[in-house]
């Protein structure tokens, strides 16, 4: 989980995210949002990818990403029971 929060400290990678949870993407579709080299949005995307972020998957000539809910289902579980062991101390 550590990496997906190192990955989630990046603007770039978080607004990578934002188009992403409204479809699947090519590479050469997300670097088209980026005033960047193609290589940095590669660079960004293999950090998502090892932060079990998003999947890839080759479809002919491209590569498409898409989000891999599983981890932010995990994140959001160790955010909320964070939040209620906190609720949980204030009531003491």
């Amino acid at each position: 989980m550590n990496d997906a929060f190192k990955a989630l400290a990046d603007p770039t990678r978080r607004k990578i995210l934002d188009l992403l949870k409204k479809g699947d993407l090519a590479a050469g579709e997300i670097a088209e949002h980026f005033d960047m080299t193609k290589p940095s949005i590669s660079n960004h995307l293999n950090l998502l990818k090892q932060a079990e972020l998003v999947r890839d998957e080759r479809r002919g000539q491209h590569i498409v990403y898409s989000l891999n809910t599983t981890v932010f289902q995990d994140v959001m579980k160790w955010i909320l029971d964070l939040q209620n062991a906190g609720e949980k101390d204030d009531r003491s």
